[in-house]
């Protein structure tokens, strides 16, 4: 074999082995409901209900934090966040957590926040002096 053969199967076992690895962190997403039959890992997006209780005490448990969500399908549920709070948290609107249900709570180990745009109030009046 020439060595331009050899370093080409190379080049193709290398991407084909990056390829599996990437596609096991792939996260399906979901609601509360799909999530307590999905054993897997899967991610909620939900609106933060801002009235409940949240829970974060970084004296007792810096990697503790708990809240409630409501997911697509109006289901609340308290979730817990097994990281520091984000700065921030209260701002957002949305959250997509990653993560699996454990009894009645969904516990996740990645958040990402959706916060409104800074350019919300410009672009209504914008719509409004195009109308």
């Amino acid at each position: 074999m020439k060595k331009l053969h050899i370093i080409g199967i190379i080049v193709i076992a290398a991407s084909i082995g990056l390829l599996l690895s990437l596609s096991g962190e792939v996260a399906t997403y979901a609601n509360f409901e799909d999530a307590k039959m999905d054993t897997g890992v899967v991610k909620i997006a939900g609106k933060l209900l801002k009235d409940r209780e949240m829970v974060y005490d970084p004296a007792t448990d810096p990697n503790y934090f708990s809240f409630f969500i409501e997911d697509t399908k109006g289901i609340a549920k308290k979730c817990v966040l097994l990281m520091s709070k984000p700065q921030d948290f209260e701002m957002s609107e949305t959250v997509v957590l990653t993560g699996s249900m454990k009894g009645e709570e969904f516990v996740a180990t990645d958040v990402l926040l959706k916060c409104p745009s800074k350019y919300k109030d410009e672009e209504i009046a914008l719509r409004n002096a195009a109308s």
